[in-house]
């Protein structure tokens, strides 16, 4: 089962794709979002498919991928989280999660172009394993309580300017997280129950170029983990995305140039399908 939100920017439809068919959602909710993930929205698709209740949606095929989700209320990321990346960061494997923070606005499909003004100059990609929060989750008392939490798993592109990040920060690294369009999601929501968030691989290509080839089983703290921890410090809502953290493989590294007019960034994820974004850069 996947979920979609399909359509022009700003009148996306609620959909979902089951055994190769697409279905309208707006008879049970207006929009996949927060409330959606309050309300177990995804226990009553499942229920709605099983009795036969929701119409394909015409044209589906045609229309644009949206984000699969709309509104979060919060963006929590964590940094360096693959060995291999912090140490091509220039740091070594972090003992506790390290996180920052990025805006709902920063949200874009996974086929949106990726629009840079020109003074974004290391424009960077960063393929990683998203978690969509199912309920509030504060203080959880283990780390397999922590995946009790978790409705369902998502692919994202953490975009980075990593001039604003790294040489004009202030000292924290959000402000380079959060240009319009750098965070690409989608195309689909899987979900928990049928993703093994563990063992995934997870790639990243620059005009066919491989760049990041890895797995969710290299993650320092893994999905559970995450919420396990970072839950005794703050509340986690219904519909709230955590994005765990990228492999090695970035231009960060030095191995590789920085995002440019008209390159071509794909994603991919194991059973969470692939991003294409073409970079142009405005005036």
């Amino acid at each position: 089962m996947e979920l979609l939100r399909l359509g022009p920017i700003g009148h996306e439809i609620p959909a979902v794709r089951h055994e190769g068919v697409c279905f309208e959602l707006r008879p049970l909710f207006g929009d996949i979002d927060p409330n959606f993930f309050a309300a177990d929205g995804i226990g009553r698709v499942r229920s709605a498919l099983d009795a036969g209740e929701l119409n394909p949606l015409d044209g589906a095929e045609e229309m644009r991928i949206g984000a699969p989700l709309t509104r979060p209320s919060a963006i929590v990321c964590v940094g360096m989280n693959y060995a291999a990346h912090a140490r091509e960061a220039g740091a070594e494997p972090p003992e506790r999660p390290v996180i920052f923070f990025k805006m709902p606005s920063t949200i874009a499909g996974p086929n949106d172009p990726l629009e840079l003004p020109p003074d974004a100059t290391k424009a960077d990609w960063e393929v990683e394993l998203g978690v969509v929060i199912g309920s509030r989750a504060f203080r959880v008392a283990s780390v397999e309580e922590g995946l009790n939490h978790v409705a369902g798993y998502v692919l994202g592109n953490d975009l980075s300017e990593r001039r604003l990040q790294l040489e004009e920060s202030g000292g924290q690294w959000s402000k380079g997280k959060n240009l319009p369009g750098f965070t690409p999601l989608g195309p689909w929501i899987r979900p928990a129950a049928e993703v093994d968030p563990g063992d995934l691989r997870l790639r990243s290509w620059v005009n066919g170029e491989a760049r990041q080839d890895s797995s969710t089983s290299d993650l320092i703290f893994s999905v559970g983990e995450i919420i396990f921890q970072l839950s005794q410090a703050m509340a986690f809502e219904p519909g709230d995305v955590i994005l765990t953290g990228t492999p090695q493989g970035v231009a960060l590294s030095g191995k590789y140039p920085y995002l440019a007019d008209g390159d071509v960034v794909e994603l991919e994820l194991e059973g969470l399908g692939r991003h294409r974004q073409v970079v142009t850069v405005t005036e």
